[in-house]
């Protein structure tokens, strides 16, 4: 049994990878995926320092301070001296950069949409279930 929620949870990690790169490529977009994820990493933890961003983002700190620069340079955040130590950054998600990103899911959302046209009423209500359960477990929210 064991063995097949091994699989099972490998199944849903290959497919959701495939699923985010087909809607990747699909787009057309040539934004860099870091930037989206370090986008989405602030919109759910808030303003964070550029190192913690960084670890965060699974980059280098040299990496998200070119990240934050490019970022920065196209409204998407802000940048605030750390009250808490004056050689520190902080970063937060601009209102340019929520808008941005929201506008960047909606895509990928109507990009992936026409593969699951098809399903039926009972079919949505599974993939609502899982992708609820899958969101309780990542801390992500969902909306009913």
């Amino acid at each position: 049994m064991e063995s097949t929620r091994e699989q099972t949870i490998e199944t849903l990690l290959v497919s959701v990878n495939r699923l985010i790169r087909t809607a990747l490529q699909s787009t057309g977009n040539t934004t860099s995926q870091a930037v989206w994820r370090t986008l989405g990493i602030l919109e759910s933890g808030g303003t964070q320092r550029l190192g913690e961003l960084a670890k965060a983002s699974r980059v280098s700190q040299p990496t998200m301070t070119r990240l934050v620069a490019g970022m920065l340079a196209d409204d998407l955040v802000v940048r605030s001296v750390d009250p808490d130590d004056s050689r520190g950054q902080r970063i937060a998600l601009a209102p340019a950069g929520a808008e941005r990103l929201a506008a960047w899911r909606a895509t990928l959302t109507h990009t992936v949409g026409p593969l699951f046209a098809d399903l039926d009423e009972a079919q949505w209500d599974v993939l609502h279930e899982a992708s609820a359960l899958i969101a309780s477990r990542t801390r992500s929210e969902i909306t009913a």
